[in-house]
């Protein structure tokens, strides 16, 4: 990945196909765009899922705009500098699979949270940065994208084993 200062112009929110309206009104509150603002966002495609929230037009300088569910996010995914994504493992394993920085939100109201367990992980492998929604302003204040690694190439056998080893499953 680029340095730190790197213009993140065109960032791609992600929810999957479930509700995650608090993430959503976290990335489009007035501090957190300042945020993205100050790290060069121009752009902000929110994909909200299941969710209600839908926002389109310019606040704080950032052109937002919003959609529910469409066939592929793969062209988003493409275009995007920087990723924020609930913690399933589809729209992680997306991200990382492009080769883009991803910020990765737990949803806290989510019970018996498996997606916590693998934001965790992949953070500790130092694949990602993960948060909260509360904690998102300072994890994008502080984002260094180097210090992101890249996730190795597609491996059934070797994702199948990641996953188990995420789930404590003996192989």
């Amino acid at each position: 990945f680029a340095d730190k200062k790197m213009a993140l112009e065109n960032v791609f929110v992600t929810v999957g196909t479930t509700k995650f309206d608090k993430l959503i009104s976290t990335v489009t509150n007035a501090n957190i765009l300042k945020v993205l603002k100050k790290r060069g966002c121009k752009k902000l495609l929110l994909q909200v899922g299941n969710g209600q929230l839908l926002f389109n037009g310019t606040k704080e300088g950032i052109q937002i705009t919003s959609f529910q569910l469409k066939p592929s996010i793969d062209e988003d995914i493409k275009n995007a500098d920087l990723i924020i994504s609930h913690a399933g493992a589809g729209s992680c394993l997306a991200a990382l699979g492009a080769k883009k920085p991803l910020i990765v939100v737990i949803n806290e109201d989510l019970m018996g949270n498996h997606q916590k367990e693998l934001a965790d992980k992949l953070k500790t492998e130092n694949y990602v940065e993960s948060c909260i929604p509360k904690t998102l302003q300072q994890i994008l204040q502080n984002l260094n994208v180097q210090n992101l690694k890249h996730f190795p190439k597609g491996n059934p056998t070797r994702y199948a084993a990641f996953i188990d080893n995420i789930m404590g499953f003996e192989r």
